[in-house]
């Protein structure tokens, strides 16, 4: 038995709702439409009311008052609308735990989400797949916690160097946050590419085949570890990964997101 499938044995499998599940299953599904979604959000009146407020946020960019699901997916888009309605589903399934700064945790959750889907973008690939896989990212790190309070409390030791927590994740359980998630993910029914992704996230150049999205997961993350809307933190990303994803470093300096923008609607 792997040490992760060890690991699993020791701890208590998220179950997420009906209404997540459901929307998993459309996430391969190119035929489902935006009737389809809004029917699925409407079985939990809670998560659409959680959208209807988000959709009438100014963060979400209506210009006017958003009445309906249809609303709100007429104009932000159905990918848009599904991965929240999945951000939201995730935040209900974890319950709040001691020490953890759950604040710190989704805000850093949706940054590295919405890092993500600037990168993916910006490199045309799908932006909302790399959105929803950047948002999970740090779901294995609850795992540990509950696994193993001691080993947690030492990885989330300060200080909190870019990229440190999956070096201490490695040192002390022999797999990262990453590759937790996706073990998560794949037992939760997640599309393969989003599994593949999460699991190389950590060390994209060492993962054979080559996982586009893992790294820009990597990529990602790294960002969101460094709360600075100074484009100057781009000159510490790994060369390697960045030559890898071709990604244009001039192009990365003028479009550089904030940090801040990525703390709702995204």
């Amino acid at each position: 038995m792997s040490e992760l499938a060890s690991f699993f044995q020791t701890v208590k499998l998220p179950v997420i709702s009906e209404v997540a599940h459901a929307l998993i299953k459309t996430l391969d599904d190119e035929d489902a439409s935006a009737t389809q979604i809004s029917e699925i959000i409407a079985r939990d009146p809670a998560l659409t009311a959680k959208l209807m407020r988000l959709a009438n946020s100014a963060r979400f960019g209506a210009a006017r008052g958003v009445t309906s699901l249809a609303d709100a997916i007429a104009m932000a888009g159905l990918a848009h609308v599904r991965t929240l309605a999945l951000a939201a589903c995730f935040a209900e399934t974890f319950p709040e735990l001691p020490g953890l700064d759950s604040d710190e945790f989704w805000k850093s959750s949706m940054a590295c989400a919405g890092y993500a889907k600037w990168l993916a973008s910006g490199l045309g690939d799908d932006g909302q797949d790399a959105w929803l896989a950047g948002m999970m990212m740090r779901l294995g790190e609850l795992l540990i916690y509950q696994a193993a309070p001691a080993t947690f409390a030492e990885i989330e030791q300060q200080p909190h160097l870019p990229g440190g927590r999956w070096e201490r994740e490695t040192r002390l359980l022999g797999f990262s946050e990453g590759q937790i998630t996706a073990e998560l993910g794949r037992r939760w029914n997640f599309p393969a590419v989003i599994v593949r992704a999460l699991e190389t996230s950590s060390d994209p150049m060492a993962s054979h085949p080559f996982s586009k999205l893992g790294a820009i997961i990597h990529v990602a993350s790294l960002l969101a570890d460094t709360p600075s809307d100074d484009p100057v933190i781009l000159d510490n990303l790994p060369q390697d990964v960045v030559s890898a994803l071709q990604l244009n470093r001039e192009w990365m300096r003028k479009k550089f997101p904030s940090h801040s923008s990525f703390s709702t609607a995204h």
